[in-house]
């Protein structure tokens, strides 16, 4: 099963399955003398840690993250960074009576069909709980990026047809739906609510920003900033959208429009008036907000009855049952974050590479 790692420079390696013994990863490529603490990387994991509020699964996992190698007296040593999560709360019974049945919307036959042979276990490596792995090695990436002066911030901008309508920053950390409208907030944790009820589950679109990032961070062909967003957001599970800065909207623009003009600032950098471009111009950063919308789709184990095949092909209905996220939204958050810093840790890392000198926008060599 190749595809595992993610990265070229600064390349993380997940590893670990729902219901097995243990989940983590491997980041390599990390410079020699970054200070990083567990708490670091503890304080991520517990924002994506299920069991937080009555919007994610009951499941009951610490997740409490042990630092095996690549880390000495608070400094990382530039040795491979290896990071372990025990699962202590997987109940593999409640799949042995849909082991032979493809879930709707779940990976069950895709995975069958490519391989022969699955573990049904909660969905083995395809869960969500692989991006445990992700997490961690985000927060590395975070540490590293902060010393350039990069900040990265996610929050929930919509639940179904709830859409965020006031962006207050400081409220994102103060709702369980983790979002910066705290009247829409209150909203979608009604409608969570319903929804759970029903034996249904919603979707909806996380953004994400990242804030300070030095211009020319991006390849220009294959490999530009933009594309190494996108397919780091798209292998997160259960998202189906990516857009960055319009988006979509741009077919509904005149150039006129869609254009940003560039200006000088009064610190003498160049910059846009506008960010219609999200951050990226011919797949490299420009210095402005880089700003990502995810779309993911509702949970596909639900409660109710519905129709599907088991591996013979023989009609069958299915209930899905266990502990559930009746929304991704709130951890999806924490996980979008990670894979936005590993890309431009990535890209920062690699760009330092391209030049004999290199000046980020802060004029330091």
């Amino acid at each position: 099963m190749p595809g595992n790692t993610f990265g070229h420079v600064f390349r993380l390696t997940t590893w670990g399955e729902s219901h097995g013994p243990a989940v983590g990863c491997t980041v390599d490529g990390c410079p020699a003398g970054l200070p990083l603490d567990v708490a670091d990387i503890q304080r991520e994991l517990d924002r994506r840690r299920v069991g937080q509020s009555r919007v994610s699964s009951q499941r009951r996992e610490a997740d409490e993250v042990q630092i095996l190698s690549g880390v000495f007296e608070g400094r990382t040593t530039g040795a491979p960074i290896t990071m372990i999560v025990y699962n202590t709360d997987a109940k593999s019974h409640h799949y042995e009576n849909i082991k032979d049945t493809y879930r709707p919307g779940h990976a069950d036959y895709s995975w069958d069909v490519k391989y022969g042979f699955r573990d049904w276990r909660g969905g083995g490596r395809s869960s969500a709980r692989e991006t445990i792995g992700r997490v961690a090695g985000g927060a590395v990436a975070r540490r590293l990026l902060a010393t350039y002066g990069v900040s990265i911030i996610g929050y929930t901008l919509q639940l179904a047809d709830l859409r965020a309508e006031v962006f207050d920053e400081a409220e994102i950390e103060r709702n369980i739906m983790r979002c910066p409208d705290a009247r829409i907030a209150a909203l979608m944790v009604e409608r969570v609510d319903q929804a759970r009820r029903e034996l249904d589950s919603l979707g909806g679109i996380v953004e994400v920003r990242a804030r300070g990032v030095p211009p020319g961070l991006g390849e220009p062909v294959f490999d530009k900033l933009q594309a190494d967003i996108g397919k780091a957001m798209f292998s997160i599970p259960a998202i189906k959208g990516v857009e960055i800065g319009e988006g979509f909207g741009v077919a509904m623009l005149r150039g006129s429009q869609n254009n940003d003009p560039f200006i000088r600032r009064d610190d003498g950098r160049i910059g846009t008036l506008s960010n219609h471009h999200g951050g990226i111009l011919g797949g490299i950063s420009t210095g402005e907000e880089i700003v990502v919308r995810l779309a993911a789709k509702p949970p596909a184990s639900i409660a109710r009855p519905q129709q599907t095949v088991d591996r013979e092909g023989n009609p069958v209905t299915i209930e899905v049952h266990g502990r559930h996220d009746p929304t991704v939204l709130p951890r999806l958050v924490p996980v979008a974050e990670a894979m936005l810093a590993l890309v431009l840790a990535d890209h920062l890392l690699r760009q330092r590479l391209a030049r004999v000198t290199w000046e980020d926008h802060h004029g330091e060599a």
